[in-house]
């Protein structure tokens, strides 16, 4: 339903009503009535002393500045702006006045439809998400420039505690989350991994800015602008440089390093790999399902479904005698076996890895009644649109159901989602009707997010995307 205006006039010339007075009837003895006309002053006004007038004056309101040029967005789009979230989609722009150029401008003001200013934002003209903001006042390029600066260094900030030498690679900048729309910076060891993901970030500028605050926060080895190809694709970003945006004084041109996570070691390949090149956002939660299966037991044989490079696997299999790691991709499963051979010394479960479609592989294993004491499933994101949200729902149903099956009693399930759009509860309920189907009941152990270089930020609810859920199944 529509919230309707409330607009209040006039509040500091409104008058408290006298209370009436009881009505008394008229004397026939009474004197004569008054003259309507005004009687004449008794004394003479004092000199220099104010008079009375009796008009009354209001104090001028004062008005937020409106904006000239920019963009006017619906009632909907203020109101959330307001409330802090930073979006403007493009069906919420009501009117563009924007400068005669060839190229549309990085940051145009945002006014609401009564013209009142909102704020300065970055602009995307070909995209959804039209307007993302980043300040609530009018700012100029260069003032822009002096924030980013400003809000890239707290975001690095906030980070350095999370890292040592068991966890060198992190998130330093996520986006909204640090008040840096469309900027994602990764950290892999000794690389520094840049992502544009808005179209107003397109420029050498914020590059430089960048490079600069990595370079005196950081000291990496090299800095790498890696694209979004989808995002690339929907923002019209222009094609990223071959060549590293800085490398170090004598070090080499390299694109590909070791990273360090709760103590193992990975490889990394900043031209290959899905995301950045890494899912890091899942750190925190591969240590909780190694030592949830060390709690409960379940360290006979694990199954570790769209293992990707082996994240969950290898934790795993620190703890487990066996574990089997699924993929689609025979190039995921190829560095998850090069990440298993570098810590060897620290695995001695038997692990393998098998190529193929997820849903596929687990439906005959289910028929075949294939066991195991811990499963993972950690898909890739199913519904990236709302209207996506009711068939991932069925795909999330299917792969719990079946590795529901495929539990022995006091099995450990760890299931997780990276769909902003499925909520927790919609997760719950898809796995709570698996496991009716199934015949099993299912106790929650653990609900978890990504890990904490990951910040959820309220006012944004699609910065909480990722859900994990700690399931014991008897």
């Amino acid at each position: 339903m529509k919230a309707k205006d409330h607009y209040t006039k006039g509040m500091s010339d409104r008058r408290e009503p006298k209370p009436k007075q009881p009505h008394k009837p008229a004397s026939k003895s009474a004197s004569k009535p008054v003259s309507r006309q005004a009687s004449k002053p008794t004394s003479k006004p004092v000199a220099g002393a104010r008079t009375k007038q009796n008009t009354r004056t209001t104090a001028p309101v004062a008005e937020a500045p409106r904006a000239a040029l920019g963009a006017t967005v619906s009632r909907r789009a203020s109101d959330r702006i307001r409330a802090g979230h930073l979006w403007v989609y493009s069906s919420d722009v009501e009117k563009l006045n924007l400068p005669k150029s060839e190229t549309a401008p990085a940051l145009v003001p945002v006014a609401d439809n009564r013209g009142l200013l909102l704020g300065t934002a970055l602009y995307s003209p070909s995209s959804l998400i039209a307007l993302r903001m980043v300040s609530r006042k009018s700012i100029d390029e260069a003032e822009w420039l002096t924030l980013l600066d400003q809000r890239l260094r707290r975001a690095i900030a906030r980070r350095l505690p999370l890292m040592d030498a068991a966890n060198d690679a992190c998130r330093l900048c996520f986006s909204e989350a640090d008040e840096l729309p469309g900027l994602v910076i990764d950290k892999y060891g000794p690389l520094a991994i840049v992502q544009l993901l808005a179209k107003g970030l397109d420029s050498a500028a914020v590059r430089e800015a960048c490079v600069r605050v990595l370079r005196e926060e950081l000291e990496p080895k090299a800095i790498l602008e890696r694209p979004d190809p989808r995002m690339r694709e929907l923002e019209g970003l222009s094609a990223p440089a071959v060549e590293p945006l800085w490398v170090a004084k004598g070090a080499a041109k390299k694109s590909a390093t070791e990273f360090h996570l709760n103590g193992l070691s990975f490889h990394y390949d900043a031209n290959s790999g899905q995301k950045t090149g890494a899912f890091l956002d899942q750190r925190m939660n591969y240590a909780a399902a190694a030592d949830w299966a060390k709690k409960l037991g379940t360290t006979g044989r694990a199954l570790d479904v769209c293992c990707y490079q082996g994240g969950f696997a290898l934790h795993l299999a620190k703890v487990c005698q066996q574990v089997t790691g699924i993929d689609a991709s025979h190039a995921s499963l190829e560095v998850a076996e090069q990440n298993l051979t570098t810590n060897r010394a620290q695995i001695k479960a038997e692990v393998d890895w098998v190529e193929g479609d997820a849903f596929q592989i687990l439906r005959d294993w289910s028929e075949a009644r294939q066991s195991f004491d811990t499963i993972v499933l950690d898909p890739p994101a199913f519904a990236k649109t709302k209207r996506a949200v009711e068939g991932a729902l069925r795909g999330y149903k299917e792969m719990n159901l079946r590795a529901l099956r495929m539990l022995r009693p006091g099995g450990l399930l760890v299931t997780c989602s990276c769909s902003h759009h499925v909520s927790w509860s919609d997760l719950e309920g898809a796995v709570t009707s698996a496991a009716a189907d199934a015949g099993r009941r299912v106790r929650l152990l653990e609900r978890r997010g990504a890990a904490a270089d990951h910040p959820v930020l309220l006012n944004m609810p699609e910065s909480e995307y990722l859900k994990c859920l700690v399931l014991e199944v008897d």
